[in-house]
């Protein structure tokens, strides 16, 4: 392992003098992966803008020391000083949810396991809907964040269970129109607002349901489930495609491998 981590290489000319060496590698890597993952968790967010105004301002100060311009460098170096509190507080949320994410992050996932009750209780209540002859759309949260999704419906922020879904669907609620977001074990929203897909291959079959289904897909890794009120039938979109699924079995099974959760294989049907 220490020879791995010593071991190096020289470039070819004329950047010969310039040594790369595994830590050298591993380093760029892990910067890459940092800023590839800030920007995915910022991705469709207001911070987003934010952030891209801060990169202007840094852009602008290396210009204003490049070109010598002493009245642009006097006010920016007058507001350096506080760069670091203003990037706390604009970006408070997004680093909240960012620091949550890795705690949950896929490769971590080996060691923490994904929330199998959740999925089961979940499956429980699209079944009970479409037999009822209610429309669903429940959404699982994965590595992107959903705050503003979230914050566009009602805070629910109760444990899944089957008879809460059913409860949040009825059609006497006030909420049943929108989504369900659902982190880990948590209820976090429900009567959420999501994005509606443009797709035009999504044929007139597909209601608002499944439009926005595949909407929140697209944008981020979401897996959403979708209860037809129409057609009593389950749909599950992932990726911005939308797959029909043909039973309750094969519903728990699809969402069981989409998010990594362990279950009993002879609760399973094949994917």
């Amino acid at each position: 392992m220490v020879r791995l981590l010593t071991f190096s290489f020289r470039l070819p000319e004329p950047l010969s003098f310039v040594t790369v060496g595994a830590l050298d590698i591993l380093d760029v890597l892990l910067v890459s992966y940092i800023i590839y993952r800030v920007f995915h968790l910022m991705k469709g967010t207001r911070a987003m803008q934010m952030l891209f105004g801060i990169l202007v301002l840094i852009l602008m100060s290396v210009l204003a020391k490049l070109y010598r311009l002493p009245g642009t460098s006097w006010i920016i170096d007058s507001i350096r000083t506080v760069w670091v509190v203003a990037f706390v507080i604009l970006f408070q949320p997004e680093i909240r949810n960012g620091l949550t994410q890795l705690g949950r992050n896929r490769f971590l996932g080996i060691f923490l396991g994904a929330d199998a009750r959740s999925i089961e209780q979940a499956a429980e209540a699209c079944r009970a809907l479409a037999k009822k002859g209610a429309g669903a759309i429940i959404v699982f949260e994965k590595n992107d964040g959903l705050k503003n999704y979230i914050d566009s419906g009602v805070e629910i922020g109760a444990r899944v269970s089957s008879q809460l879904l059913v409860t949040l669907f009825s059609t006497e609620g006030p909420l049943h129109d929108g989504a369900v977001i659902i982190r880990g074990d948590t209820i976090l929203a429900a009567g959420c607002t999501l994005p509606i897909s443009p797709d035009q291959s999504l044929t007139a079959d597909y209601g608002m349901r499944h439009r926005a289904a595949v909407g929140l897909s697209e944008e981020t890794d979401a897996v959403v489930a979708v209860v037809s009120e129409e057609r009593q039938s389950f749909s599950l979109a992932r990726y911005g495609k939308l797959h029909q699924i043909k039973d309750i079995m094969e519903l728990k099974a699809r969402l069981h491998k989409a998010l990594h959760a362990k279950s009993d294989k002879k609760d399973q049907a094949p994917a």
